[in-house]
């Protein structure tokens, strides 16, 4: 099987060939290299880095030596208590206790590590594996590597009320087809700009698309390597399936109060977390192969230099959501499909940050993320940090390992998912990365 695209729009020739073809789709349904645990991929950021030692990797050692001095300064324990959730007696803290309620489904990894403690880099890593020149973000190199499940919809989908550091480069496309962009959702009462149709015959406006069409294939039969005119007309076409199918993905009337209430979500809200968190259940199960949740925002960020306390209003708003998706993913026969991973940029250090006693800043050499559905052993812990969060001790995921495991998960050899530009082959994990195969199933 062939490793590299053909043409640059596909993994196989044939559909490489079709997707060429007028009335052929560039996101047409690809295979993996081999088959995957997992169909679909929710990607969950909490954007400014949420701290380890206070969330899921608990340190007694550094709440015993609280207020003392070490070269770095001031050590400050956590204000968080802990508690043992699950059959397998996973810790979480009080931060989390919904998240306590799927303890068992849950893998989490504490020894996540970056190269870069920087807000911009940090996140650009997280996403495109580098840290210093915007690339594809993973969702995109999904979108072509697997295409669509339904061409109404488009492959890559991001649900984001405000932009994260770095914007929307976290799903841009760079250099790949730019049809595989992420398409982004802004929750409210209009999630996508210019969804509604304003024209006043609909047969008239099919006859100006069809002309618009015609004259499109015969611009692009001129230049057949413009990539550009390709995506435009794709999302043209995925514009109109949008008209149809995106109202109805978005729209939460049918849902049940029950269903509702799992997820912390008043009838009628269309902007919380708890309703993007719904919302992504909804795309994957319409077909979106890649959702993106990106918690952000000025009183939303996580970056905790001034106070610790403030984790929990940024919890709270995360929580129940996140528990309720897993849980009701699981209920639904989806979750044995669905790969979640929640990741953050980095971490927080074990010492105050300054001359404050109560912040924390960033932290880049040991970190924690997680994972959980498709492939993933539940109620699992990997890795091992040492008595303060401070370094790792055994097993060590960098960001490209953490990338080439969820490649791995959704059927590709992280290393065979390539895409030749300016003379090269470029992939997500550059030359590095490998399998954490510890944390399959």
């Amino acid at each position: 099987m062939a490793t590299t695209a053909v043409g640059g729009l596909g993994i196989y020739p044939a559909l490489s060939m079709a997707a060429e073809a007028f009335e052929g789709h560039p996101l047409a349904p690809k295979k993996p290299h081999f088959d995957p645990k997992a169909e679909n991929l929710i990607l969950i950021f909490l954007t400014g880095g949420f701290s380890h030692i206070d969330t899921f990797d608990p340190k007694p050692e550094l709440n015993k030596r609280h207020g003392q001095k070490d070269n770095h300064g001031t050590l400050i324990g956590s204000q968080f208590k802990f508690e043992h959730a699950g059959q397998c007696g996973m810790p979480i803290s009080e931060l989390f206790t919904h998240m306590r309620g799927v303890a068992d489904d849950l893998c989490v990894i504490r020894t996540l590590h970056t190269d870069i403690g920087d807000h911009f880099q940090a996140t650009l890593a997280m996403h495109t594996g580098s840290p210093t020149v915007p690339l594809p973000s993973i969702g995109a190199w999904m979108s072509y590597g697997l295409g669509t499940k339904n061409p109404n919809l488009p492959a890559y989908m991001v649900l984001c009320e405000h932009l994260p550091y770095t914007g929307a480069q976290v799903w841009d496309s760079s250099f790949l087809p730019p049809f595989h962009q992420g398409v982004r959702i802004e929750p409210g009462d209009n999630p996508v700009r210019d969804l509604k149709s304003t024209a006043r015959n609909a047969t008239l406006q099919e006859l100006e698309r069809e002309m618009l069409r015609d004259v499109n294939r015969l611009h692009a039969e001129a230049r057949p390597g413009d990539l550009n005119l390709t995506g435009r007309m794709t999302s043209f076409d995925i514009a109109q399936g949008m008209m149809r199918e995106a109202p109805k993905v978005f729209d939460l009337s049918e849902e049940k109060d029950k269903t509702l209430e799992k997820y912390g979500l008043e009838r009628g809200d269309n902007k919380s977390f708890a309703w993007q968190c719904l919302v992504a259940r909804r795309l994957v199960e319409s077909g979106v192969r890649v959702v993106q949740l990106v918690d952000t925002g000025a009183s939303n960020n996580w970056d905790a230099h001034g106070n610790m306390e403030d984790h929990r209003k940024k919890a709270e708003r995360v929580d129940q959501p996140i528990a309720a998706l897993i849980a009701d993913l699981k209920q639904r026969g989806s979750l044995d499909k669905t790969l979640i991973a929640l990741c953050t940029e980095f971490g927080r250090t074990p010492w105050a940050d300054g001359s404050s006693i109560k912040g924390r800043s960033h932290h880049s050499p040991a970190f924690t993320c997680l994972l959980a559905g498709a492939g993933v052993k539940g109620g699992t812990i990997y890795g091992e940090t040492d008595d303060i969060g401070a370094g790792i001790v055994s097993n060590g995921v960098h960001v490209h390992d953490y990338h080439a495991t969820i490649l791995h998960l959704m059927g590709f050899d992280h290393e065979k998912l390539t895409y030749r530009y300016a003379g090269r082959d470029f992939r997500l994990t550059d030359v590095h990365g490998n399998v954490v195969k510890d944390v399959l199933s």
